[in-house]
């Protein structure tokens, strides 16, 4: 699995980084997410075999500032669109 810095923004007092997450099988790939901050990370895994629909997946969690205790809820509605 490689891990990819998307960006990274201040979330409360703390800096958030925030990753793509690549794993390649020989079939295929699958790409998810994960948000590190302080002494927090959350990570969600095979969102997607679509690198540029996780991608901008993460540029929204970027922009949003989301942090690893809020990022399953938003996976979750990023899913239902």
């Amino acid at each position: 699995m490689r891990k990819l810095l998307v960006g990274e923004a201040q979330c409360r007092a703390f800096q958030a980084r925030y990753y793509l997450l690549e794993e390649e099988s020989e079939t295929s790939g699958s790409y998810g997410v994960q948000i590190e901050m302080e002494d927090e990370e959350a990570s969600v895994r095979d969102l997607s075999p679509s690198r540029q629909r996780v991608e901008a997946l993460a540029e929204a969690l970027v922009r949003g500032a989301v942090t690893p205790v809020a990022l399953r809820d938003v996976v979750d509605d990023w899913l239902l669109e």
